[in-house]
């Protein structure tokens, strides 16, 4: 099993993503095209791909001129009935990719919060297993509308779409399902000037939010991770 790794931004790693990869015996090809790195040109030497997040929005084809590349070869995966997974930038330029509205701000979540599945997400591959809500955590000031023939599989509060399937097994996800408590407490320290900025409290509530949500979260988003790598 190969697996194409695009990472779009310094310190946004796989997390339990990772963890679920190893488990499977996973060869991981990681590509960082934000530091100039080569994209394939096809997905023909990989069985699956996953994007991962960052700060750009997913209409920044200026500042990332990769991105255009980056559609052709997720539509390319698609159309082999490859595997493919999306999360936060990464979700939402899957919808790009496909045909759907990005919205730039407008629906900021930042910290764990609560993700409801909906009625379609009880009979999906990856989702079943989960309970109908649980705490995630979330980054984002983004959203997007679906692309057509999407299937919706869950939403927030903030952001209607938190997660949806194309076809047998190409998945967007806004939540940060990868991000366990050791990945947030990383990411607080990596990005702690830039969090401060618009959550100057994070630090005094850091603790308090692993108290009441880290367990379900980290269980859940490794849930996830397993059931997408079984796909593959």
């Amino acid at each position: 099993m190969r697996v194409l790794v695009v990472q779009n931004f310094d310190n946004e790693g796989l997390g339990q993503i990772g963890a679920a990869l190893v488990e499977a015996g996973a060869d991981i090809d990681l590509r960082k095209p934000y530091n100039g790195e080569a994209l394939p040109g096809h997905s023909g030497e990989h069985d699956a791909m996953v994007v991962l997040g960052g700060a750009q929005n997913a209409l920044d084809d200026e500042l990332c001129p990769y991105f255009p590349e980056l559609l052709d070869l997720t539509r390319d995966f698609a159309d082999r009935d490859r595997s493919v997974l999306g999360i936060c930038l990464g979700g939402q330029l899957l919808a790009r990719a496909f045909g759907g509205e990005n919205q730039i701000g407008g629906a900021t979540e930042f910290g764990w919060h609560q993700v409801s599945l909906t009625p379609a997400a009880k009979t999906d591959p990856v989702l079943a297993a989960l309970p109908e809500n649980f705490p995630i955590f979330e980054w984002h000031d983004d959203t997007f509308v679906l692309p057509q023939n999407a299937v919706r599989l869950a939403g927030s509060a903030v952001a209607e779409n938190q997660a949806f399937r194309l076809g047998r097994a190409v998945y967007g996800f806004q939540f940060h399902f990868e991000a366990d408590t050791p990945m947030v407490r990383d990411w607080s320290t990596s990005f702690a000037s830039l969090i401060a900025e618009r959550h100057p409290d994070w630090n005094d509530r850091l603790d308090g939010e692993i108290t009441r949500n880290g367990s379900d979260a980290d269980a859940a988003g490794l849930a996830i991770a397993r059931a997408w790598v079984a796909t593959i």
